[in-house]
């Protein structure tokens, strides 16, 4: 148990600096003037990152450290019943990263799909998501929308709030401000519109997402699949 924790850690912190390097290397390293590399300095604390690990893959960003020379690539593709999903990798080798992807594809019963085929069905936000304990999640996102917010969607015991790219740190400081810690805050393609899967197909759609995920140059996936509440509950 032990070593596969290591080993999740391991692909967590890994994911975390490639995103912190990039973030540094496109917007520069200070995270007060760079909204993107701020957001990636607070998931890195979130995912208890070492300060010593951030300071490097900063550094690693602006130049003053040697580093791979990563670059963003998007892939797009369909899984079970016709499932859009896009696929955010971080590579320094193009062709090994689509082989990996294109394989991952294959074997989850899916296939890789060209540049545009599924990106129009999602939008890029931000997501900023708290959970409710017992509090009226109406206020949650009043206080939410008076920040800058767009959109909110309540759950059973949590609740989603929406946000242009631009808006979320500033939304997800009002909400701290105001006593609400959000569980979570990203920058996020949410689908436009969700595909409804029935149990098998849903468990298919889940194991090619893991397998999307595992992959080293991986990012982030996302997909408009829309699974059952038992089905995550067993999968889980």
């Amino acid at each position: 148990q032990k070593g596969k924790a290591d080993v999740s850690r391991a692909k967590l912190f890994a994911k975390l600096s490639r995103e912190l390097t990039i973030a540094a290397k496109l917007g520069g390293g200070s995270p007060d003037a760079n909204p993107r590399l701020r957001l990636a300095v607070e998931k890195a604390r979130d995912g208890s990152m070492p300060a010593d690990n951030i300071k490097r893959a900063i550094q690693k960003g602006t130049g003053e450290l040697a580093s791979e020379n990563y670059e963003e690539v998007t892939y797009e593709g369909y899984g079970p019943n016709g499932v859009a999903v896009l696929v955010e990798t971080a590579t320094d080798n193009r062709n090994r990263t689509v082989a990996e992807i294109r394989n991952a594809f294959t074997r989850g019963g899916g296939n890789l799909g060209e540049a545009g085929s599924v990106a129009w069905q999602f939008n890029t936000r931000g997501v900023v998501s708290l959970d409710v304990d017992g509090g009226d999640p109406e206020e949650l996102a009043l206080i939410a929308i008076d920040a800058g917010a767009e959109d909110f969607a309540v759950e059973e015991d949590s609740v989603s709030i929406y946000t242009k790219p631009e808006d979320l740190m500033s939304v997800r400081q009002a909400l701290i401000e105001s006593g609400h810690e959000p569980a979570s805050a990203e920058i996020d393609r949410v689908p436009t519109a969700t595909v409804p899967l029935e149990e098998k197909e849903a468990l298919q759609a889940l194991k090619l997402l893991e397998r999307l995920e595992d992959l080293e140059d991986v990012q982030k996936v996302y997909s408009n699949a829309d699974f059952p509440d038992e089905v995550l509950a067993e999968y889980s």
